[in-house]
């Protein structure tokens, strides 16, 4: 089991952005799960995915 702070990568291979069911990139320093298309980042509290957009932080988009 991976730590409290890490997120299992098997399990990131199953998570899509729920707006765009495009493809995430985990941020391990932020903790977070970036959604390039729909310029969201999705916390990981306590190494859970919170994949509700209404807890996302907008992004720049580079």
């Amino acid at each position: 089991m991976p730590p409290a702070d890490t997120v299992d990568p098997k399990l990131l291979e199953f998570l899509v952005c729920p707006l765009t069911k495009g493809r995430l990139e985990y941020d391990s320093a932020r903790q977070e799960l970036i959604s390039r298309s729909a310029k969201l980042a999705y916390p990981i509290r306590d190494g859970i995915p919170i994949m509700l957009p209404e807890e996302a932080r907008q992004i720049d988009a580079d």
